[in-house]
């Protein structure tokens, strides 16, 4: 995906402060060496970018972003009028939905857990199976499929065209398309692009001000780069390397899997999730099987099930109850007060 730089305060996102660094760039995380240099050379490897990367093909404007938002809040694109892309991905659940497993058409229970779409901007392949290459792809995605918004798009597309107020709307932002169901897709991932995570009190901390997290969390930090060896798929500002693994859960969705048959290491993958404004996004895990991040840390400790497919960094841990407790008041670190998101007026 291409990258242009825009500057955050085109967006309206000056408050998010965000450091000097590469924006996109994916940094692999050796653990011993790093364990080795100690807490403050680790600080570097984590520093936010200083501006959001939008591909060439679908640059930003703010009237697409405010376009795309109307969209996104706007329950007529799924068939019922009852769900929006909000609806599984709210801003007062950490752009998730707070459940277990999603819920679609018909109040179904889904199978998988709904992703933030928090940093999505960052992402490089999309859903936990990764079958998405782009954000644009995945705006289509829940809209079409039968168990979710259950809406054709050749159906879509004629609902939209008799909402008077979205002609001039789509007009003006894709002069040469129109209202199609490419540029309703451009419109939403744009959107979805400006959903960035803010600044938390980890960020204030590797910007140099001691007091902004306990010594607790501080310790936190060091187990998570060293003994407990979550930097090795967790890295870089976003906390992840979308990368795919299989942890170990007691699950049959072969998830990456589906795609790789031939892949040991792909059966039960899943694709490895931020952890930017992680208190805010629980359950945990693709099937919401954990509710609290001391589950989640117990687990990761326990190595999961041994089975051929389970990632190679899975194993025991050890880890004391000092160092779980230390590894949780980090891990609540990385979530900020995320500014309320104010409902859109969708057109009439």
């Amino acid at each position: 995906m291409a990258v242009v730089t825009l500057g955050l305060m085109l967006l309206g996102f000056s408050r998010l402060g965000l450091g000097a660094a590469l924006v996109g760039e994916t940094r692999q995380v050796p653990l011993q060496p790093q364990a080795a240099r100690g807490a403050d050379a680790l600080k570097a490897l984590y520093r936010r970018p200083a501006s959001i990367p939008f591909p060439k093909d679908n640059p930003y404007t703010p009237e697409k972003a405010a376009l795309g938002k109307r969209l996104y809040f706007d329950t007529r694109l799924s068939l019922t009028s009852a769900q929006s892309c909000g609806s599984c991905h709210s801003p007062s659940l950490g752009w998730g939905d707070g459940l277990a497993v999603g819920v679609g058409h018909g109040m179904n229970k889904l199978g998988r857990h709904s992703p933030t779409v928090v940093n999505a901007a960052w992402g490089d392949i999309f859903m936990w199976d990764g079958r998405l290459a782009t954000l644009e792809d995945q705006a289509l995605g829940p809209i079409q499929s039968p168990g979710e918004m259950n809406m054709p798009l050749d159906k879509l597309m004629a609902r939209l065209q008799t909402i008077t107020e979205y002609k001039p709307m789509f007009a003006s932002v894709f002069s040469q398309e129109g209202m199609t169901p490419k540029t309703l897709a451009k419109a939403i991932a744009t959107y979805e692009r400006t959903i960035v995570s803010e600044r938390a009190p980890f960020d204030r901390w590797i910007e140099g001000d001691e007091k902004a997290i306990s010594e607790e969390a501080k310790r936190g930090f060091v187990v998570f780069n060293d003994k407990a060896q979550c930097a090795a798929c967790h890295e870089g500002w976003n906390f992840t390397n979308e990368g795919f693994q299989d942890i170990g859960l007691p699950s049959d969705d072969s998830g990456r899997g589906q795609f790789l048959p031939a892949v040991i290491k792909m059966q039960h993958a899943f694709k490895t999730p931020s952890l930017r404004e992680i208190t805010h996004r629980a359950p945990y895990m693709h099937d919401g099987s954990l509710a609290t991040l001391e589950q989640v840390v117990d687990h990761y400790d326990g190595g999961g099930i041994d089975r051929p497919s389970r990632s190679d960094l899975m194993k025991p841990l050890g880890l004391t109850p000092d160092e779980k407790s230390d590894l949780v008041a980090f891990l609540k670190t990385l979530t900020s007060d995320l500014t309320p998101t104010a409902a859109p007026v969708l057109p009439r």
